[in-house]
């Protein structure tokens, strides 16, 4: 489940204000009449028809701000007519300063929507290289029912490194969900290797220690091909990981920890932070870690579900810079879906932030459904 920017959502209080704003030029025009017809005769409401143009220049299509143009020149020559000025030099000039404020107002327009436009086409290009790089998680992989989530900030443009991906083995499923330090082309690149090297080695790793231990030697290996070039930061990358593998044959999860949020186990209607005895440093860190990568373990039964997810989840903040409380808001959506969840927490995300995401954002969702 991908979002594309049509698909983002707006908030209902931030879709009345995205309403209401494109009425502002048409209430400077009536207040600019109101001015001239109900105040002294040398209280002239230029100001405030220029700020009808200048604001439709930034808040209406083309032909609205030609309409408001031509409405502010019609108001203030009623009014000429109205107060006698016809005859007024000056009266005359100050008709002619609206003219042209009406006209740079109409190429501003032109410039904002050239720049909007492109704007919207280079996240058009950063979101499908996004897709090449996830590709799409299978609904079902043998007993466990899957679910993914990639919403790219509104606040960028850029290329994100979140990442996730999901292997059926002969005996289990496993996952993995990550996220690469930074933005840009590197990151995306930096992801797509990491995601390379787990599709490889996630079917014949013995177990999540191994595959670990592949995945940092591939970033390790990845990241010194490019040592000492200038600009160039791979080498200082690191990514944060989990991964997680659910058996077949076991009702229990197994993860490993590298660097990343701690995974939240929906069981029964109750939430809770899958706690983590012994968490790694991220990938391409692994100088640090002396004796090897731990496996946590976890109860996982038929029903239970388990929510990954990226920084850019918890890390959302409302207006008043608190932090997204995760746990807690998936507490009353415990009972639905793998993709109702999801949906929900994407809505709920968008509503939390006011509107727009300022980080990439990443979930994955796996239900382990009942044995057939």
């Amino acid at each position: 489940m991908v979002r594309s920017p049509e698909e983002r959502g707006v908030p209902h209080s931030a879709g009345a204000r995205g309403r209401l704003l494109p009425l502002l030029p048409a209430l400077l025009l009536l207040i600019g009449l109101f001015v001239g017809l109900y105040t002294p005769r040398d209280v002239r409401p230029d100001a405030i028809l220029a700020a009808a143009m200048v604001s439709a220049a930034a808040l209406l299509p083309l032909w609205g701000t030609v309409l408001t143009g031509v409405g502010a020149c019609a108001v203030f020559f009623g009014l000429m007519v109205d107060f006698d000025a016809l005859r007024d030099a000056t009266a005359y000039s100050e008709l002619a300063t609206l003219a042209a404020i009406a006209a740079f107002a109409v190429f501003i327009n032109r410039l904002l929507s050239r720049h909007a436009q492109q704007l919207g086409q280079v996240r058009s290009v950063a979101e499908t290289a996004q897709l090449a790089v996830l590709h799409p998680i299978p609904r079902h992989l043998g007993h466990v029912t899957l679910e993914s989530l990639y919403v790219a900030a509104a606040a960028e443009a850029r290329m994100g490194g979140d990442l996730y991906g999901a292997i059926r083995t002969p005996h289990a499923v496993r996952l993995l969900i990550g996220d690469v330090r930074g933005k840009g082309l590197i990151a995306m690149q930096t992801a797509a290797t990491l995601l390379s090297a787990f599709r490889e080695a996630a079917h014949d790793a013995p177990d999540l220690p191994h595959l670990a231990r592949r995945l940092e030697t591939s970033m390790s290996r990845y990241a010194s091909q490019y040592p000492g070039v200038p600009g160039s930061e791979t080498a200082e990358r690191f990514i944060t990981a989990l991964l997680a593998e659910i058996p077949d044959d076991e009702p229990v999860v197994r993860t490993v920890t590298c660097g990343h949020p701690p995974p939240l186990l929906l069981h029964r209607g109750e939430v809770r932070e899958l706690q983590l005895a012994a968490p790694s440093p991220p990938l391409n860190l692994g100088n640090l870690v002396s004796d090897g990568y731990r496996i946590d373990l976890a109860p996982f039964h038929p029903g239970d579900q388990l929510l990954l997810y990226t920084d850019g989840v918890t890390e959302t903040r409302d207006r008043s810079g608190a932090f997204y409380p995760l746990a807690e808001r998936v507490r009353s959506w415990s009972g639905e879906g793998p993709h109702q969840l999801l949906d929900h927490l994407h809505r709920d995300l968008i509503a939390y932030s006011g509107g727009e995401l300022d980080d990439d954002v990443a979930a994955l969702v796996a239900r382990r459904r009942p044995s057939l």
